[in-house]
């Protein structure tokens, strides 16, 4: 399997047919205010400092720059894109960037990040961009890659789970009334039928992370989500 995050896992996952990308982006550590105050780093794709790190290593750093220039061109024109923010703080060069790219009319955004979809949202009235630049509310917001965690804990992260899996709904509904969204990003994990329904009432579109499980993807797909995020794209045919 190609590294995500990579120019050449999108056109894989092109070549496989998706008709959605998703990657993530966060500026790298070393600009982080608490090291380097009066120096901006650069913004990256990456999921979190310790990959940015890795690929560093590897002299394979993919700017965010590189990324959205990637996709003006084929195969990469061929998708939407959305572009998960990790960190908040840079969302107007996010915005900037994306619209550098002339890629607004493709581009979605999403974030656990609140105040990044507020900002966003301001951008967008402000430039009055009323189609185009879709943003997308992740949820939970976690600091730890669940999927990633060491299976010695995973029985007490599936007791917490289930309480976050009941109260996710009402959080929800509470949240998208306060928030100018077109959808909501949620972890696999807390998906049920009353988040598929409440989501759908509030007229949003429900996509869902990540899921490399192929029964999984179809019981998703049964309840009637919009969207399937996965490492592996093969599964989703």
């Amino acid at each position: 399997m190609v590294p995500g995050n990579t120019v050449a896992s999108f056109e894989r996952a092109v070549e496989v047919g998706v008709d959605a990308i998703e990657f993530d982006v966060l500026w790298t550590e070393d600009g982080h205010p608490s090291i380097a105050p009066d120096r901006r780093s650069e913004l990256v794709v990456a999921h979190d400092w310790e990959a940015a790190a890795a690929a560093d290593a590897k002299e394979e750093r993919l700017t965010l720059d590189a990324a959205l220039e990637a996709f003006t061109g084929p195969p990469l024109d061929q998708v939407v894109i959305n572009l998960d923010i990790k960190l908040p703080g840079r969302d107007d060069e996010v915005f900037e960037a994306v619209r550098a790219h002339g890629l607004l009319e493709r581009a979605t955004i999403s974030t656990m990040e609140v105040s990044t979809l507020r900002r966003l949202g301001d951008l967008k009235r402000q430039e009055g961009i009323e189609r185009g630049l879709g943003l997308g509310w992740t949820v939970p917001k976690v600091t730890k890659d669940w999927l990633g965690m060491p299976k010695v804990i995973r029985p007490a992260l599936a007791m917490g789970l289930a309480s976050v899996r009941v109260r996710t709904p009402s959080r929800v509904r509470r949240g998208l009334s306060g928030l100018a969204v077109d959808s909501v990003w949620a972890f696999q994990g807390v998906v049920t039928p009353r988040l598929v329904e409440t989501i759908h009432d509030a007229g949003k579109r429900l996509n869902v992370w990540t899921v490399d499980d192929p029964g999984r993807i179809a019981a998703l797909a049964a309840l009637g989500v919009d969207g399937i995020c996965s490492n592996d794209p093969r599964l989703l045919n």
